[in-house]
C-alpha cells in the first residue's frame, strides 16, 4: 500500500495554514461575506456538500467579468494569478472550507464518488491536488483517468470536459485557469507522465469511441478473452503479426469488445436512469402521502372544531354574562370612589385654606416685629450719637480747663523765679 492510503487520517502537505492556495485567491476569500457570513455558519461536513450541491456551477478561480485585466502588462497583467483580484468564486470558497474542516480519508472518498453532482467530485479532486503529498495523486486518480462524467468548469460556461480529462490537467499541468497549484518535483512528475502514456485513453471521433490501445491494456484483454492454442502449423511470429494487424485494423474481436463495452455504458446509464427515476417516484410519494395526511388531518381537525364550536359559544355567552356584572361591579365601585375623592378633595382644599390664612397671619406678625426692630435700631443709634457727642464736649471742656491752669501755674513760677532772683540780688 501506498504511503497516502493508510489510515483514515489524511497527511496534509505543505503550508498547513493557507492550503498552498495563491495568496491573492486566499485573501480574497478570507474577506468575502460569503465565506464569512454564510459559510460561517456551516459546522457539518454534509451541510457543505450540501451547499456544494446548490452553489457551484463552475470550478473556475474567478467570478465571469470580476477581473479587468485589459490592458494591463507585465506584473499587473493577469498572468498565474498576479495583480489585481476581483470577486472569488463559491467553489473557491467552499474549497478552503472543506480545509478547514480537516476531512478525513472516508470524506474525501465519499466526495470523490459522489453521485449527485460532478462538481462535489471535482472539489473533492481539488481538494486533493492542494492538499496531498504529490508521491500519493497518482494512487488517489489513476482509477477515475476514464470517468466520462461531464462538468463545465468555465464561469458563465464554454468548456465541458469530462473527470478523466480534468484529472489529467491536474497531473500533467501546472496552471488551472491562471492560477498555479503546488509544484510536483520532477522525478514524481516524470514517474506520472510514463504512467499517463502507458495508460490507455478513449478518444471521440464523430460520436464513435474508438480505444487506442497499448500492450499492458491487450494484455488485460487477452487475459479476459478466452485464450486459443497456437497451431503448429503457425508460427508464433505470424500470429503476432496477424493479431496486430487485426488490431489495427478493428477486427470481429475489436468491435465485439467495443460493442461489449459501449452496452455495459449504456446499461450503467440506463440503470443510474431507472435509479433517478425511482427516486423522483419515491419522492413524489412521499409528498402526497405527506399531502394525504395533512388533508386528513385538516378534515379532522374541522370537524373537531365544529363540535368545539358549540361549545366555545355556550362558553363565550358565559363568560360575557361574568364580564358584564364585573363591568357593573366596577362601574359602582368606581362611582363610590369618585364620591370619595370629591369629598378628599374638598377637605385638602378647606385644609388649604386655612392653611393660608394662619401663613399670612404669621407674615403679618412677622413685619410687624420686623418694624419694631428696625425702629429700636434706629432709636439706639440716636442714643448713641448723642452720647457720643456729650463726651467729646465733656472731654474738650476738661481739655481747655487743664489748658488755663497750666498757663496759671507758669505764670505763678516765673513770678516766684523773678521773685527769687531779685531777692538773690539785693
Amino acid at each position: 500500500a501506498a504511503s497516502g492510503k493508510q489510515g483514515n487520517v489524511l497527511p496534509l502537505w505543505g503550508n498547513e495554514k493557507t492550503m498552498n492556495l495563491n495568496p491573492m485567491i486566499l485573501t480574497n476569500i478570507l474577506s468575502s461575506p460569503y465565506f464569512k457570513v454564510q459559510l460561517y455558519e456551516l459546522k457539518t461536513y454534509h451541510e457543505v456538500v450540501d451547499e456544494i450541491y446548490f452553489k457551484v456551477t463552475h470550478v473556475e478561480p474567478w467570478e465571469k467579468g470580476s477581473r479587468k485585466t485589459a490592458g494591463q502588462t507585465g506584473m499587473c497583467g493577469g498572468v498565474r494569478g498576479v495583480g489585481t483580484g476581483g470577486i472569488v468564486s463559491t467553489a473557491f470558497c467552499l474549497l478552503y472550507k472543506l480545509f478547514t474542516l480537516k476531512l478525513t480519508r472516508k470524506q474525501v472518498m465519499g466526495l470523490i464518488t459522489h453521485t449527485d453532482s460532478p462538481y462535489i467530485r471535482a472539489l473533492g479532486f481539488m481538494y486533493i491536488r492542494y492538499t496531498q503529498p504529490p508521491t500519493d495523486l497518482w494512487d488517489w486518480f489513476e482509477s477515475f483517468l476514464d470517468d466520462e462524467e461531464d462538468l463545465d468548469v468555465k464561469a458563465g460556461g464554454g468548456c465541458v470536459m469530462t473527470i478523466g480529462e480534468m484529472l489529467r490537467s491536474f497531473l500533467t499541468k501546472l496552471e488551472w485557469f491562471s492560477t498555479l497549484f503546488p509544484r510536483i518535483p520532477v522525478p514524481v512528475q516524470k514517474a506520472i507522465d510514463q504512467q499517463i502514456k502507458s495508460r490507455p485513453r478513449k478518444i471521440k471521433k464523430d460520436g464513435k469511441e474508438a480505444m487506442e490501445e497499448i500492450d499492458r491494456h491487450a494484455e488485460r484483454r487477452r487475459s479476459r478473452s478466452p485464450r486459443r492454442s497456437i497451431s503448429p502449423r503457425r508460427s508464433p511470429r505470424r500470429s503476432r503479426s496477424r493479431s496486430h494487424h487485426r488490431e489495427g485494423h478493428g477486427s470481429s474481436s475489436f468491435d465485439r469488445e467495443l460493442e461489449r463495452e459501449r452496452e455495459r455504458q449504456r446499461l450503467e446509464r440506463e440503470a443510474k436512469e431507472r435509479e433517478k427515476e425511482r427516486r423522483r417516484s419515491r419522492s413524489t410519494d412521499r409528498s402526497l402521502e405527506r399531502r394525504r395526511s395533512r388533508s386528513r388531518d385538516r378534515y379532522r381537525s374541522r370537524s373537531r372544531s365544529r363540535d368545539r364550536k358549540g361549545d366555545r359559544r355556550d362558553r363565550d355567552r358565559e363568560r360575557e354574562k361574568e364580564n358584564e356584572r364585573s363591568r357593573k361591579k366596577e362601574r359602582d365601585y368606581d362611582k363610590e370612589r369618585g364620591s370619595e375623592r370629591e369629598k378628599d378633595r374638598s377637605r385638602e382644599r378647606s385644609k388649604e385654606r386655612r392653611s393660608k390664612g394662619d401663613t399670612e397671619e404669621r407674615r403679618h406678625k412677622d413685619d410687624k416685629d420686623d418694624k419694631k426692630h428696625r425702629d429700636d435700631k434706629r432709636d439706639s443709634k440716636k442714643e448713641r450719637k448723642h452720647s457720643r457727642s456729650r463726651s467729646r464736649e465733656r472731654k474738650h471742656r476738661s481739655r481747655s480747663r487743664s489748658k488755663n491752669t497750666g498757663k496759671r501755674s507758669r505764670s505763678r513760677s516765673k513770678e516766684k523765679s523773678s521773685k527769687h532772683k531779685n531777692e538773690t540780688k539785693e
